[in-house]
């Protein structure tokens, strides 16, 4: 991935302390008369209706009549209603049933999802020549019945830095299966950080592999269940629906095309599986939006997305993909004209050897468009980049010293 200047800082690592922290503040309520404001105006609200029913059921030719009355004009609603909605499915769906699919679907995917516990080593600048230990858990999904397991990259590599202390790359990785107190060692495949995307291996056989849905077949309002190990709690499972498709989601600099649930999801439950009512998986937990007046906004990253990702680390250890080798920023319009550019993405520095120094490009160029499609953002650069491959030619429109410039580049891997 094309690199975005001083936009991406690193996910922090929390000491091996569990704090447990209220979901909300409490907020103090005023005293509650529960006799008057309650029990009061139930009873006086049965009393009342007591007494009208009795009236009404007292006098048969009048309930006869409003019965009949009521009949017809349901009948008329129910045909009415089924016209308009005849492509729908209008009827209605017993709890029963609805549990029943829970149940069905929980059995069968929790033998596919699996906890990670991992282990990272921190230095800080407090201990001079001491090192101390954090953890981090997460859920994987199993994508092989020969121990490869699907997962989070902010799980398995949450290597990050500041002025306090230094986060190194994951120095175990141990997962627990459904029903089973073993604790397995794992083996890092490949991570991927631009889709957050991890795969890890254990050295064992005969596992239930999870089978993989359609997810650009879902449609908004339909069943869906997360099930990983939220707060480390081994095989929690919960349900809701699909709040929306294709949702455009920015964390840590990277904008993500995920699938939004209502359905909850809490730390630990990353990496994870979302599935729908056939007990396919359809997407893996990776964000949720949280603080003061949110509630249900999860975010799943589609599994027809994950699956040439995942297919790659399985092969390559790696994502191939097709680079430039320019690290730039967003140059908006105030920005622009008062330095006299034009609005697009400027270019801040170029790798050696890489596909924009053979082409030509230079420190200061903007680029405005690709194949002639305007741009201006580094996400739209690189959204366009690639969907191409690795030795396709592409142009780029660059505003260079007051005149724009058209140049032609061979996409490298990167």
């Amino acid at each position: 991935m094309e690199k975005e200047n001083n936009f991406i800082e690193g996910e922090k690592v929390q000491e091996t302390k569990t704090e447990y922290q209220p979901i909300g503040n409490i907020s103090k309520r005023n005293d509650f008369h529960f006799g008057k404001q309650v029990v009061l105006p139930f009873v006086s609200g049965i009393v009342g209706a007591s007494v009208v029913l009795g009236g009404f059921f007292g006098i048969p030719k009048l309930r006869e009549s409003l019965l009949q009355t009521k009949q017809n004009t349901v009948n008329n609603t129910n045909v009415t209603n089924q016209s308009q909605n005849s492509s729908f499915n209008t009827s209605l769906i017993s709890l029963t049933n609805y549990s029943d699919t829970g149940v069905g679907v929980a059995q069968k995917v929790l033998p596919s999802v699996v906890g990670i516990k991992v282990e990272y080593s921190v230095s800080s600048i407090f201990y001079h020549n001491m090192t101390s230990t954090a953890t981090a858990e997460g859920s994987g999904i199993i994508i092989s019945e020969d121990g490869y397991i699907l997962t989070n990259n902010h799980i398995i590599n949450s290597s990050s830095s500041s002025s306090f202390y230094e986060v190194g790359k994951a120095n175990k990785v141990v997962v627990t299966l459904y029903n089973d107190e073993t604790e397995y060692e794992g083996s890092i495949v490949g991570t991927d950080e631009e889709t957050d995307l991890a795969v890890i291996k254990i050295d064992k056989t005969g596992l239930t592999a999870a089978e993989l849905g359609d997810s650009d077949a879902l449609q908004v309002g339909e069943f869906a269940m997360a099930i990983g190990n939220p707060l480390g709690m081994q095989s929690s499972v919960s349900s809701g629906m699909i709040s929306a498709v294709n949702r455009k989601v920015t964390s840590d600099g990277k904008t993500y095309t995920l699938i939004q649930t209502d359905t909850a999801i809490n730390s630990g439950n990353s990496g994870g599986a979302l599935v729908n009512s056939k007990g396919q998986v359809i997407g893996i937990n990776t964000l949720k939006m949280s603080g003061s007046g949110i509630e249900g906004m999860g975010f799943a990253i589609p599994i027809n997305s994950a699956k040439p990702i995942y297919d790659q680390l399985i092969q390559y250890n790696k994502v191939k993909r097709p680079y430039l080798g320019i690290s730039g920023r967003n140059l908006e319009k105030e920005t622009a004209e008062e330095n006299h550019l034009v609005v697009g993405v400027y270019i801040l520095d170029i790798e050696e050897f890489s596909a924009a120094e053979k082409a030509g490009l230079k420190i200061g160029d903007v680029i405005t468009k690709i194949d002639g499609k305007e741009i201006t953002t580094m996400d739209e650069l690189n959204e366009i980049k690639n969907s191409h491959s690795i030795g396709d030619e592409i142009t780029l429109t660059i505003y260079r010293n007051g005149n724009n410039k058209d140049i032609k580049v061979t996409l490298q891997e990167q």
